[in-house]
């Protein structure tokens, strides 16, 4: 009896692990931070927050799963992901794409449940977070279409919650190009791990295509850009001091984020891609929850 109940439920912490559910964490801050803009003078509405934040879990984990799918080839082939879930056959490719199907689907019956603008826009919003798993192979600048899919929160978001788009959605827009080149910088510091493997295989990334040197400058750059997107923000949403002393703490930790990482050392990108990237998010959202609600 006892096995029986495991059974299925290590088979659910296979899919949690194979999407790496717990980088959730990258996005849903995002998310929140935008619920809460988009209800200036009240918490946001229960329904509504439930709903973004299922739209948000199935959007990610549909993205997730198909990149695993489409790169099972050369995440077997690449030493330091052959021990994935599929290349380790832990899952079967049809069952990764049900996950896909099942996910985009729910993602996509969450936005019908919002309103009927979220629910047209639901399915070119698939789109780009399919599609960014194919970009590596055709283009060095894969990692601006990781943080598109990313950075397109906010405004999903915002839609979401106020069924329109109009002149008041440049805040959100704001906001979704600091997250588009928050995750751009910190994907380019990741890829630095695969650069010799991308050249071998004719993949395609900034370090591949200029080396880590020039590829850990321009993350540094991008990652300027977004503590000045996000005093933009400060701005647009009249957010004063605890939002922009998240800010600065922010900007603190993404050059911490930096120094971890040089360009003949990388044995501490973990430590900067995981555990700091997943602080600024979390740091920035609950500035921002209080600033609103103080």
């Amino acid at each position: 009896m006892t096995q029986n109940v495991l059974k299925p439920l290590r088979r659910l912490g296979l899919y949690l692990d194979l999407v790496t559910f717990s980088h959730t964490i990258f996005a849903l801050p995002f998310a929140v931070m935008a619920l809460f803009l988009a209800s200036p003078g009240r918490l946001p509405d229960p329904y509504d927050s439930l709903l973004v934040v299922a739209a948000m879990v199935f959007a990610r984990t549909a993205a997730m799963a198909y990149n695993r799918w489409v790169d099972r080839r050369i995440d077997a082939a690449n030493p330091r992901t052959r021990e994935r879930h599929l290349p380790a056959r832990k899952v079967s490719a049809r069952e990764v794409l049900l996950l896909v199907c099942l996910s985009a689907l729910g993602f996509v019956l969450c936005a019908l449940a919002l309103n009927r603008l979220a629910f047209v826009l639901s399915f070119p919003v698939l789109a780009v977070l399919l599609f960014y798993s194919h970009t590596k192979r055709f283009t060095a600048w894969s990692h601006f279409f990781l943080g598109l899919a990313l950075g397109l929160a906010p405004l999903g978001v915002w839609v979401a919650v106020r069924g329109v788009i109009d002149a008041s959605c440049i805040l959100p827009v704001t906001l979704g190009l600091a997250v588009l080149l928050w995750v751009a910088g910190f994907d380019i510091l990741y890829a630095c791990q695969d650069l010799e493997f991308d050249r071998k295989t004719g993949l395609r990334s900034l370090p591949a295509r200029f080396g880590i040197g020039r590829a850990l400058l321009s993350a540094r750059l991008l990652h300027a850009w977004v503590v000045v997107l996000l005093l933009l923000v400060a701005w647009l949403a009249n957010l004063g001091a605890v939002y922009l002393a998240g800010v600065a703490l922010v900007a603190l930790l993404l050059v911490y984020e930096h120094s971890l990482v040089r360009k003949d050392d990388l044995s501490r990108i973990n430590r900067a891609f995981f555990t700091v990237n997943g602080c600024v998010s979390l740091l920035l959202a609950a500035a921002t929850v209080l600033e609103l609600l103080r």
